[in-house]
């Protein structure tokens, strides 16, 4: 019976082992993350601001010219109810467009997260900090592409 007693007192050390999410900012008072989606990576600082958003040293409505990727750069923003409140700077590289912006969104959800960590719960809810782990299937051999096989005739 000693060793049930035993078991029930690790089960209260671990619960007091929870992670704790703290502030993690720079001297300039930046708090940076990287994204990644598909092939693209994208690297994200956050600071207090005006709102402003750039990417790869363009405003990002002229860098993700179509309406749907500034909104999904745009969500984490909007469900944390932080529009127009951060200045948001982000290089990115690899990939297309769509996964480009993917990985912003990704990096500045993290990055929120590390700015302000109380924003982590309704960033989690809403999918924003989990990675989109979904890239293209290599190609095979003897196929025409991954799984497509060539045509075939019996002719």
């Amino acid at each position: 019976m000693a060793d049930l007693s035993s078991l029930k007192d690790l089960g209260t050390s671990a619960e007091a082992a929870a992670p704790v999410h703290v502030r993690k900012v720079d001297s300039l008072g930046r708090s940076y993350a990287t994204g990644k989606r598909k092939d693209a990576v994208a690297r994200v600082w956050v600071k207090a601001g005006s709102g402003k958003i750039i990417v790869n040293g363009k405003d990002f409505t002229a860098y993700f010219a179509r309406p749907v990727l500034q909104m999904i750069l745009r969500q984490p923003i909007v469900a944390a109810a932080r529009d127009g409140q951060f200045d948001i700077i982000a290089t990115v590289a690899g990939g297309g467009l769509s996964g480009q912006a993917g990985a912003v969104r990704h990096g500045l959800s993290k990055a929120l997260t590390y700015f302000e960590p109380g924003l982590r719960s309704v960033l989690k809810k809403g999918g924003f900090l989990t990675r989109d782990s979904r890239v293209v299937e290599r190609k095979k051999y003897g196929k025409a592409k991954a799984r497509r096989s060539f045509q075939f005739s019996k002719r």
